[in-house]
């Protein structure tokens, strides 16, 4: 697995949240030398953007206490899947695409613990400066980059069926992050669905435009996830519980110092301070962590019967056997 990794401090003599703090403090009693500590690390998926949690609980001033996190960056949910899979994992977020391709395998490796849900203006399609293509409908027999798997792949299927297009009416090119952000910036794509931070890159720095954000698309939902394993392990579901908490505050803190934090991300990926404003400006809802509903499983399963019928996925699927309720009960207090 590529990516870059960094570790948070251990630190046993004081703890944020009461509950979790007393719950890992008991469990770290009896725990000596460093193959003992080494069993008190989360490994944690890493965003980028207004979503990379490690720069989040910095400005807001939090850390993990009782434990290890050992941090490892994706540049989307499908690459977290990925991870998951392989081991290489205990706690990731992704949308809700990745999780219905999984709930579609023979291999499923986690489970869904929790709903984060916000913004969605910030996934778009974008078209380059000086495009001639100014709606949905000028897409057809286009060269459209997206990311398979994602939500671009979803919102595109959704926005072409918007306006009487099919898959088939594009020509759709399937490509990476990375790789697509070169394609569009060379000319080499006529559209590119795309989300988070290379979004305001191509906005400040190529004159990009935005053609059309997923509001009224997607559903807002990101999902939380837990590697099988680590929910079968006592220590890691006290960690994952104390993940949570802090996640919550933090995405608190962040919605009440927006510019404040907008300034932190805009250095963090390098776009000018304006950029990051204006992208608040238009944001959709501010991010929020909450427990699973039956609105967010309902969500979860309309997205994988799009995908059924357009025949992505080969035949129904049903999603509830993805989805862990027990940490509900911290969810569902307020923050």
């Amino acid at each position: 697995m590529s990516g870059t990794s960094t570790t948070g401090s251990l630190d046993r003599r004081h703890f944020f949240f009461a509950g979790s703090g007393v719950a890992l403090a008991v469990l770290l009693l009896g725990c000596h030398g460093k193959e003992n500590r080494d069993k008190f690390l989360l490994r944690v998926a890493a965003g980028k953007g207004d979503l990379d949690i490690r720069v989040l609980f910095k400005a807001a001033g939090i850390r993990p206490t009782g434990y290890e996190v050992s941090y490892s960056e994706f540049a989307g949910g499908n690459l977290v899947v990925e991870a998951l899979n392989g081991g290489s994992l205990d706690y990731g977020g992704m949308s809700e695409i990745p999780a219905a391709f999984a709930a579609a395998s023979t291999i499923h490796s986690f489970r869904l613990i929790a709903v984060l849900n916000g913004d969605v203006n910030n996934q778009v399609i974008l078209v380059p400066k000086g495009s001639r293509i100014q709606s949905l409908r000028d897409l057809r027999g286009k060269r459209v980059g997206y990311v398979r798997a994602t939500t671009t792949q979803y919102f595109l299927i959704r926005m072409l069926e918007s306006v009487g297009l099919t898959w088939s009416d594009i020509q759709p090119v399937a490509m990476g992050v990375a790789d697509g952000s070169a394609a569009f910036a060379q000319g080499s794509l006529d559209a590119w669905a795309i989300y988070g931070y290379p979004i305001e890159r191509a906005l400040a720095t190529e004159g990009a435009r935005i053609l059309q954000t997923a509001l009224g698309f997607l559903s807002g939902n990101y999902l939380i996830a837990a590697h099988a394993d680590a929910l079968r392990n006592e220590k890691k579901v006290a960690m994952i519980r104390s993940y949570l908490e802090i996640t919550r505050q933090g995405f608190n803190w962040a919605a009440q110092h927006q510019d404040q934090w907008g300034a932190i991300v805009a250095s963090e990926i390098g776009i000018p301070v304006d950029y990051m404003r204006e992208e608040y400006r238009r944001r959709s809802a501010n991010y929020t962590l909450g427990p699973i509903t039956g609105e967010a499983m309902a969500s979860l399963q309309a997205v994988a019967d799009v995908f059924t019928r357009v025949k992505m996925i080969p035949e129904h699927v049903d999603t509830r056997s993805l989805w862990d309720s027990r940490f509900n009960d911290l969810l569902e207090r307020e923050a």
